[in-house]
């Protein structure tokens, strides 16, 4: 698949990982997913993220000490204050 056709399934992944997308899609979207190592990559962060986040959420209100591990555990340490 081309770059925009991956941008194009990758807009419908929040609905996907929600179970809120229509069954055509979630089909296409399987499909590319196993041909497509770059956009698992995105799709498993993606999860990782909701579950992590998930997984916080539960356990208290989301605070500044969760916020700054969920980026470090992301590796997004650019965005670390």
């Amino acid at each position: 698949m081309s770059h925009e056709q991956c941008r194009y399934l990758l807009g419908s992944l929040s609905e996907y990982i929600d179970g809120t997308l229509e069954e055509s899609l979630c089909h296409a979207i399987e499909q590319h997913l196993a041909g497509c190592d770059n956009c698992r990559v995105v799709i498993d962060t993606l999860r990782k993220t909701v579950s992590l986040y998930h997984d916080e959420a539960q356990r208290e209100t989301a605070s500044e000490e969760v916020h700054q591990r969920l980026l470090k555990r992301l590796n997004l340490d650019d965005f670390i204050s």
